[in-house]
């Protein structure tokens, strides 16, 4: 992600096709060492291609990924839930009777 990033930062630069010298000294500004191998398949990928084109057809690749769960699963949660819920009931009502209990041993009360 880095190597796309520092691409897109030399687009915005002005450079309409960055090369790989490019890109390292937008890595290297940052402190980042940039791995050759992956700088030349990211440049290599995107060679010859319009960046608004390829940001345009991405843009359309993530709107068709479905962003929350499935039916089956919520089901499912839904189900296993109900189990925790009633615990946390048993929880309240154990730490209410033990709050009370606690008021209790003070030894005095508000109005006494």
């Amino acid at each position: 992600m880095r190597y796309v990033a520092a691409y897109l930062l030399a687009v915005l630069g002005g450079k309409a096709s960055p090369s790989q010298n490019d890109c390292e000294k937008i890595l290297s500004s940052v402190g980042i060492e940039a791995d050759a191998e992956r700088l030349q398949h990211v440049l290599k990928s995107l060679k010859d291609k319009d960046i608004e084109e390829v940001i345009a057809d991405g843009r359309k690749m993530l709107s068709s990924m479905p962003v929350g769960g499935a039916a089956a699963p919520a089901a499912a949660a839904a189900g296993a839930a109900a189990p925790a819920a009633e615990e946390k009931k048993e929880d309240k009502k154990a730490a209410k009777e033990e709050s009370e209990s606690e008021d209790e041993d003070m030894g005095f009360g508000l109005f006494d």
